[in-house]
């Protein structure tokens, strides 16, 4: 294995030191916050053992380890089911990055959303309600709360890692709403900053306790590791891919197919699949199949009279986007 490589693919937690950035993408924010432990986010088990047994391939490897020592986001494209999204968890777990932050993506999605929320309504009622009952009202901070992109914009001690799902599902000015955010690696609040310098308690993604935002500005620290998958089905402005690290997931091989079923189902029942795997193979070969189509079936089949084998793998077994 080479040796400059901080993630390895090993799904076994290390003890690893990231480089200096390179000059033009160093960033100070103050003060440095400790990365919540991975049970603080309420990280759901699915996700943990997705990140165990995710099999790495050394195209993913390089270009993942390209995106940390460039502090670059890391855009995947590839069809449904290639693992695009399980990779965020694997890279999470194995460098200790505390839970992912996920934000998935729409056509109504905003750049306001990813970085924080303001509940102007409910504070203004709040407000009415301490004025009747002649008390003060609350601090702003209750009212705001940061979104995916905002929290991973902290200044942790080291990078968190963003998940954004379906990019390519946005309304057209998100890239570049989203380019400007990478670049400068900070974002204002503009209801803090009327408050001046003061120290505010804001709420963030991710279930973990307040962070205290001074000046309205929470600028990053360590850079996140924003992961974005796209499905293909737009193209993105030359500026935006310039500035991203760009990774084409293919359909996983025979080989690294075994690998899959071993490391979700075990290595007898990988062995005692093999037909069910060449028959995932052969219709793959026709139209869109995802990866975990294939483990539903090893799985069902296993448990299910031999004569109905057959049968059971055809139904699991439909194309993606039809009816047959």
């Amino acid at each position: 294995m080479i040796d400059w490589y901080i993630f390895r693919g090993t799904a076994e937690p290390h003890e690893w030191v990231l480089p200096e950035p390179p000059p033009w993408r160093r960033f100070a924010g103050e003060p440095a916050l400790p990365v919540p432990a991975e049970d603080d986010g309420g990280s759901r088990l699915t996700d943990l053992e997705r990140a165990r047994a995710y099999q790495t391939s050394p195209a993913e490897l390089e270009l993942i380890n390209v995106a940390l020592f460039l502090r670059r986001p890391l855009l995947i494209t590839g069809r449904p089911g290639t693992g695009k999204s399980t990779l965020a968890y694997a890279v999470a777990r194995e460098l200790g990055l505390g839970p992912v932050l996920r934000w998935p993506i729409t056509s109504r999605s905003s750049i306001q959303e990813g970085l924080y929320r303001y509940d102007a309504i409910g504070r203004l009622q709040d407000a009415n309600l301490a004025h009747q009952q002649q008390r003060e009202p609350a601090d702003i901070g209750q009212y705001l709360q940061l979104g995916p992109l905002g929290t991973a914009l902290l200044p942790y001690e080291r990078p968190r890692v963003l998940l954004i799902d379906e990019v390519d599902k946005s309304d057209i000015d998100l890239p570049n709403d989203l380019l400007n955010v990478f670049e400068e690696g900070e974002f204002t609040i503009p209801e803090l900053v009327r408050q001046g310098d003061a120290g505010i308690g804001v709420r963030v993604s991710g279930g973990s306790g307040p962070v205290t935002v001074s000046g309205g500005v929470i600028r990053t620290r360590a850079f996140p590791l924003i992961i974005m998958t796209s499905n293909g089905e737009r193209d993105f402005p030359p500026a935006f891919l310039r500035r991203c690290v760009r990774l084409e997931l293919t359909a996983p091989t025979p080989e690294r197919l075994a690998r899959i079923v071993e490391a979700h189902l075990g290595a007898d029942l990988a062995r005692d699949s093999a037909d069910v795997v060449q028959q995932f193979l052969n219709r793959r070969d026709g139209g869109d199949l995802a990866t975990d189509q294939l483990l539903n079936a090893v799985f069902l089949t296993s448990q299910t009279p031999p004569d109905q084998k057959a049968r059971l793998t055809d139904v699991l077994m439909r194309y993606l986007g039809t009816n047959g």
